[in-house]
């Protein structure tokens, strides 16, 4: 019975990065019908408020038990930490205009050695050994992965800057979010994260939006980007963390990587070399080697 409980928390985590992975193919998608940044991330989140309203209405009137409110505490913290969602969504879909996207999602990757440092930094508790190598494995690996390193590759140094600035947002998005109002549904909590992510991205957009806003985005790309990027992956995810703990969830939703990379090759036909696929395994590697307890290697920390 427990494996099935197992497995079914893997399945759940599985599906919700590999929604995520299938994110920024569309937004690619949408580029190429000339959208720009500010209507891509308008719609995404306007769809997803909305969604995330339904969603908490829904659980609140078939829950059998009082559903915990939101105090204005909970609020302002969750809408706060919500701007460096926003931020992400804005920064990454900047990179993704500039550079592909199977090397624009190893860029995002880059939050496995950022949260090692904001850790170090904030809760002064220093790297493990484990960890150390982990890092060092990441940044061998996203070397390998971008293929920055052959010459005759030509990056646009504009989406590495937008992609690092995603990650680092992101890092404290995760930072953050698990830590802040953790006794209301995820439902609410994803609703006020999306309000706050909200301003930035509608602030972005009016210094950005130079042209008339085209609502054909809200028929055409909107629906998708809310689902995989706003309602299905947290649903999911909040769904099964609990079920498989948070070293195997982490570990199932490296999937974002390679699906990503995947949907990136099959759908847009970006090319994708032997070196990168290394260098994509061993980031997965690495957050794997982070999220499992090795005995050696905590005896002698």
């Amino acid at each position: 019975m427990l494996k099935n409980s197992v497995l079914k928390g893997v399945i759940l985590v599985g599906l919700g990065a590999s929604s995520y992975g299938m994110l920024a193919t569309f937004v690619k998608l949408a580029y190429q019908e000339n959208y720009t940044t500010a209507e891509v991330t308008i719609s995404q989140f306007i769809y997803g408020i909305l969604g995330m309203l339904l969603i908490s209405a829904f659980q609140k009137s078939t829950s059998k038990t009082a559903v915990e409110k939101a105090t204005p505490k909970n609020i302002f913290q969750l809408m706060l930490a919500g701007t460096s969602l926003g931020m992400t969504s804005v920064f990454y879909y900047l990179c993704v205009r500039y550079i592909d996207v199977s090397i624009a999602i190893v860029l995002l990757m880059q939050t496995v050695w950022m949260g090692v440092l904001l850790e170090w930094f904030l809760e002064k508790r220093k790297p493990s050994t484990q960890k150390t190598i982990a890092v060092l494995i990441v940044l061998v690996g996203t070397l390998l992965a971008t293929n920055i390193l052959n010459s005759k590759v030509a990056i646009d140094w504009r989406g590495i800057f937008w992609g690092l600035l995603a990650a680092a947002s992101f890092t404290t998005t995760m930072f953050t979010a698990n830590r802040i109002a953790l006794g209301i549904s995820s439902a609410q909590r994803s609703l006020y994260m999306l309000l706050g992510g909200a301003v930035i991205v509608f602030g972005f957009a009016l210094f950005t939006q130079n042209t008339p806003f085209n609502f054909d985005i809200f028929l055409k790309w909107g629906i998708f980007l809310a689902l995989f990027g706003t309602i299905i992956p947290p649903i999911l995810m909040n769904a099964g963390f609990p079920i498989t703990g948070i070293g195997l969830g982490s570990i199932v939703s490296a999937l974002e990587l390679p699906v990503s990379v995947l949907m990136a090759y099959i759908i847009l036909s970006e090319k994708v070399v032997f070196i990168q696929w290394i260098g994509i395994i061993l980031i997965i590697i690495a957050i794997i080697i982070m999220n499992i307890k090795f005995n050696f290697l905590s005896k002698n920390q």
